[in-house]
């Protein structure tokens, strides 16, 4: 939040505001519906790995959330992927390497072109399963 701050972008904070143990399905689903019901272009999850709540955000059809930890990563998911929701590992990454991986990911921007068509196939097959 320091790090959003400090690059002047506005943002919500969904989290637990404690240290208690939490169910991360919760705030992957808050976050997700605020990007899709509530106009939120981004979100950023965190957890001990990334990898849950990217699971969890990724249920919501709609969302293409990416568990980074490296700014490679981060950079491609948001180019090739447009990726709008980052999770990442506050076990996994340091805090520099989390600021780095935050910055590549919302400065890159969705390149579009043969990406496109992946991003519609991946809406068309949320489609195709969804209840």
């Amino acid at each position: 939040m320091e790090f959003l701050d400090e690059l002047q972008m506005g943002h919500h904070d969904f989290g637990t505001h404690d240290s208690l143990r939490t169910d991360y399905p919760l705030f992957a689903e808050k976050v997700a519906h605020a990007i899709t019901d509530e106009g939120f272009d981004l979100g950023i999850l965190i957890c001990g790995t990334g990898l849950g709540m990217s699971i969890a955000a990724n249920k919501i059809p709609g969302i293409r959330a990416a568990a980074c930890s490296d700014t490679y990563s981060a950079r491609m998911a948001r180019l090739h992927n447009n990726a709008n929701i980052l999770a990442l590992g506050a076990q996994v990454v340091g805090k520099g390497l989390a600021r780095s991986i935050v910055k590549e990911w919302l400065f890159a921007e969705f390149e579009g072109g043969r990406h496109q068509k992946r991003i519609d196939m991946i809406a068309s097959l949320e489609q195709r399963v969804s209840p």
